[in-house]
């Protein structure tokens, strides 16, 4: 990695990949190219797509299930969960959302590729139509996945922005806000934006004021590109945990007691969801929500429809808003 630190420091600033401190005491600025990204529209909801693997049929029900509710799905790349080749997932998801006015946006790692089968994928994807394409570096694989496998890294997130840029790809990013160093992770974003960025989505955190400050700070240092900041969406204490398992994300444990402790886990989760969501968008320079994680533990089909219940009511919420304001 040349442009760290990455987002997965752990509170204590430790390597997340090894024993040892972070080897970037600070953020290493961006030295290639300045690349003026383009203006984009951010997605209201833009929720997190969750489906059995290499499964064809799953992957259009899912989408039906969250069509309507959402205006764009974001569609992961784990170290512990193959699928579908990201160009071949486009494809399937444009299919199934064509009645839709949802779209699909995938997520590159340059974990598993190198740079060659990562430009061949940013090519596919434009060709296939899809616009918008998540460029992570990607989480290490853990030592018990797939030893047998080597890990490639070619490039980082920031050099795979600038590759996506090149090709006319709108190009989302990843920042958060609560790795260490906190205070420098503004500026990370920042420096994203000038390889190529066009849209940032910022992990989840326990509370609005975190995002509230870095928004501040970040659009202090120059960043104009469009937010869009994740709530948390859990039901049970096993989608609790999936969303505090990586460095740098924490749930507030004040609602977190709240939900699995309700008569109701299912709708307490909603509601905790949605209060979130409206917290966050009333925050300048956020501009949509990313309902994040699985929701529940009881499937992908059942998480999907907790989430979209959450962002129908987060729809409807922002057309009251809207009808208010109205003159």
């Amino acid at each position: 990695m040349t442009y760290g630190p990455c987002g997965g420091v752990r509170p204590d600033g430790q390597c997340e990949m090894r024993s040892g401190d972070c080897i970037f005491d600070d953020v290493v600025p961006w030295d290639g190219p300045l690349t003026t990204p383009p203006s984009v529209c951010a997605p209201l909801v833009l929720t997190d797509f969750s489906c059995a693997p290499f499964d064809e049929k799953d992957v259009a029900q899912t989408a039906a299930i969250l069509a309507g509710s959402c205006d764009a799905v974001l569609v992961g790349e784990h170290q512990n969960k193959p699928d579908f080749p990201p160009t071949l997932m486009g494809r399937i998801l444009l299919d199934a959302l064509s009645d839709a006015e949802v779209t699909p946006w995938i997520t590159l790692s340059c974990r598993d590729r190198n740079r060659v089968v990562l430009e061949q994928e940013l090519q596919g994807l434009r060709t296939v139509g899809v616009d918008t394409v998540m460029c992570v570096t990607g989480d290490g694989r853990g030592y018990d996945v797939r030893p047998d496998v080597t890990q490639t890294f070619d490039l980082d997130g920031p050099r795979l922005v600038a590759l996506a840029a090149s090709l006319g790809i709108v190009a989302a990013v990843p920042e958060t806000p609560s790795a260490p160093p906190v205070q420098a992770r503004p500026r990370r974003l920042v420096e994203k934006q000038k390889a190529g960025a066009a849209i940032a989505v910022l992990n989840h955190v326990p509370r609005p004021e975190i995002v509230a400050r870095f928004m501040e700070s970040a659009r202090a240092e120059g960043l104009r590109i469009p937010v869009i900041a994740a709530v948390a969406v859990f039901t049970d204490t096993v989608s609790a945990a999936v969303l505090q398992g990586l460095p740098g994300l924490e749930l507030d444990s004040a609602v977190t007691e709240r939900v699995l402790g309700a008569g109701d886990p299912v709708e307490a989760g909603i509601e905790a969801a949605v209060d979130e969501a409206r917290a966050l968008l009333s925050i300048d320079g956020v501009e949509g929500v990313n309902l994040s994680g699985s929701a529940s533990s009881s499937g992908t089909r059942v998480g999907a429809e907790i989430k979209a219940e959450v962002g129908r009511r987060i729809k409807c919420m922002s057309i009251d808003n809207d009808r208010e304001e109205a003159p």
